[in-house]
């Protein structure tokens, strides 16, 4: 990736440890994962994932406390308690996607049901990509780590432009980026 390498030692310089910290074991991605499929009281997770008890209230809290999910009181009974996924916990959505797609490519031979796919056109959603600024899919000859005083300056010494970024919604032809890709 390029001719420097990352810190690895220091934990402090790389936004993985700090996400693996609050991220980083089994039962707070299947609490995310019930929660990006609606579910939101404490008695919902515990009796559909079947985890124990004193694990789920220590996994909530700590979601709670990293601000990925909120407490919220309940519309119709302000005693009870609702977890709702903030804004950063939305932003943690193409990571579960990702690992989801990683593990039907390389785990136990699954036939997914019920299949992920978008909304509008309700077909299987395609692989999760690392896209360039401008949207290009990149592979991992592509990735290289710089400097930040560096950023923008290509290896001829030529200056980048950032590109048109893409916002939701956004298409992006993948059979032409795939095809500009492999010509490049």
């Amino acid at each position: 990736m390029g001719d420097i390498r990352e810190p690895l030692r220091e934990l402090t310089e790389c936004g993985l440890p700090q996400a693996l910290e609050v991220m980083g074991e089994r039962w707070s991605f299947m609490i995310l994962r019930a929660s990006f499929n609606g579910l939101h009281h404490f008695e919902e997770f515990l009796s559909e994932l079947g985890i124990a008890r004193n694990i789920l209230s220590n996994r909530l809290a700590k979601l709670v406390e990293h601000g990925i999910l909120r407490r919220d009181p309940c519309a119709d009974d302000k005693r009870k308690i609702e977890y709702r996924l903030t804004d950063k916990g939305l932003d943690l959505l193409p990571a579960m996607v990702a690992l989801r797609q990683w593990g039907q490519k390389y785990g136990a031979e699954v036939v997914e049901n019920p299949v992920l796919v978008d909304e509008r056109d309700r077909l299987p959603i395609g692989p999760t990509s690392i896209l360039s600024h401008d949207g290009r899919i990149l592979g991992p000859t592509d990735l290289h780590l710089v400097e930040r005083a560096k950023l923008g300056i290509r290896a001829d010494g030529s200056r980048a432009e950032i590109g048109a970024m893409l916002d939701r919604g956004a298409v992006v032809d993948i059979a032409i980026a795939r095809k500009a890709q492999s010509a490049a």
